[in-house]
């Protein structure tokens, strides 16, 4: 019988985002959803370059200045203070936009609320309340050559977030290739959670039962891995 607690013994989204942050390749361009997945950039690896861009109009900026330090003319599309890496540019917030649609961002990360088994990502609204927030999220997801989601792989309530269909209105579709939650990594692959690595103290059993689509093995599942206490 495992001694595993979903709701203790999960990684913090600290841990989830510097997984993520391992697989972010040498020379690309990146952008980061606003919030959680913002996280990314400050454990970008050592040594590895790495270009952000900020819908409002910046390319190249660096990590979050120190608390006191901030220039509020300087913030990215979060309304969060950043820093400016030698060579970053800024530009009008169309041109941003057409670098999105254009196809030249290498890789997208945003959060979400449910990712289906074939890639559909819904991340705007849940339901009917509160204010609809989608943001520049659609462009994003069909624009980027390549999109990620950084999430919790449960709701506060216990329900699944990866699921078979998605319930909430959609911001893509199809769009998702891989997903890095508090328990595991999964590719998405003809139809297919396909999982990849997963933290060494859930059963296969445990970790189906919180997910609502069935998980496929292709290859070896490899333990998932972080350091402890990041912040």
């Amino acid at each position: 019988m495992s001694n595993f607690n979903i709701m203790e013994d999960k990684l913090s989204n600290a841990q989830i985002a510097w997984r993520a942050a391992q697989d972010i390749d040498d020379g690309s361009y990146v952008n980061l959803g606003i919030g959680f997945p913002e996280m990314i950039a400050k454990f970008q690896p050592e040594g590895r370059d790495v270009t952000y861009h900020t819908e409002n109009g910046v390319l190249g900026f660096g990590k979050a200045p120190a608390e006191g330090e901030e220039d509020w003319d300087l913030i990215n599309a979060g309304k969060k203070a950043i820093t400016l890496n030698p060579g970053a540019s800024f530009f009008h917030h169309a041109d941003s936009f057409a670098m999105v649609r254009g196809g030249h961002l290498d890789l997208a990360v945003l959060g979400a609320y449910q990712v289906a088994q074939n890639g559909d990502l819904a991340n705007w609204r849940v339901g009917s309340k509160g204010v609809p927030a989608v943001g520049g999220a659609m462009d994003l997801v069909h624009g980027a050559k390549r999109v990620a989601v950084v999430t919790d792989h449960i709701t506060k309530k216990g329900v699944p977030k990866l699921v078979k269909q998605c319930a909430f209105p959609l911001t893509g579709v199809g769009c998702v290739t891989r997903v890095y939650t508090s328990l595991a990594v999964l590719d998405i692959s003809e139809g297919k959670f396909i999982l990849r690595e997963k933290l060494p103290a859930i059963s296969m059993d445990e970790l189906q039962a919180v997910t609502g689509a069935t998980l496929h093995i292709d290859g070896d599942v490899a333990d998932l891995t972080v350091p402890e206490n990041l912040k």
